[in-house]
């Protein structure tokens, strides 16, 4: 073998490992039922507040303890435990990414990222108006 194949087999050996160590950091979201099913396993949820039920934070008494139940578009619902400060607006998101584990049916979340309320969403009020000045 040539000098120059060797070394493009060797790049292409390097650049293989590089992606299947890449491949390790792929996040996937799982749901409430299937992070249930994976206890103590690090996952990934997208859920809303159920805001029918009770959130639990005072800040006076404890500012690093948060409580709410969370549900996720199947229905399935699960308690989450934040160990830090509740976020701003919380209830007003649309839809929340928790990064914890199951642990004792009760969702240990180590980080919450919140997905704001869209500015773009449609007015039907607002586009007929539009809609209607437009044509005159």
């Amino acid at each position: 073998m040539k000098k120059t194949h060797i070394v493009a087999l060797v790049l292409i050996a390097i650049a293989i490992a590089t992606l299947i160590s890449f491949m390790g950091d792929v996040t996937t979201y799982e749901t409430i039922a299937s992070a249930k099913q994976k206890p103590g396993k690090f996952v990934n949820l997208i859920a809303k507040m159920d805001k029918s039920q009770p959130m639990n934070y005072d800040p006076v008494k404890n500012p690093n303890y948060l409580t709410f139940t969370a549900i996720d578009t199947l229905g399935n619902s699960i308690e989450v435990v934040y160990h830090n400060s509740k976020p701003t607006d919380m209830e007003k998101s649309e839809r929340l990414v928790l990064k914890g584990k199951v642990e004792d049916g009760k969702f240990e979340c180590k980080d919450i990222l919140l997905k704001c309320p869209s500015k773009y969403k449609d007015d039907a009020n607002a586009n007929a108006k539009n809609v209607s000045a437009s044509v005159q």
